[in-house]
């Protein structure tokens, strides 16, 4: 649980966000990710740092590039604190379907 606080703790943050939703096409370097956001390399480095130290994202060398993409692994454990939900969504949408059937016959 600890994990999913952390990651939503993180992904509340704008760039950071924005960064996660430009990582999930693919891995970026640093340069790449602060030319498609239009934000400063110190700006960009300090939200992976964050992003980084709560394993949202990895790193890996590449000569003196530094590639970033998601860690599979958090956003796992995030599906699955999501999936505690299901049953309260689909009770509700069951309810909704049962209203619109009746609002339906009625018509």
């Amino acid at each position: 649980m600890n994990g999913v606080i952390q990651t939503l703790s993180a992904l509340a943050e704008p760039n950071r966000l924005a960064i996660v939703e430009l990582l999930r096409d693919g891995p970026r370097s640093v340069g790449d990710i602060v030319d498609r956001l239009g934000l400063s390399q110190p700006l960009v480095s300090k939200h992976l740092k964050v992003l980084s130290d709560v394993a949202i994202v990895d790193r890996r060398v590449d000569g003196k590039r530094r590639i970033y993409g998601l860690e599979q692994s958090r956003f796992a454990e995030l599906d699955r604190w999501l999936d505690t939900f299901a049953s309260l969504w689909d009770d509700r949408l069951d309810r909704l379907q049962a209203h619109l059937d009746r609002t339906e016959a009625t018509s």
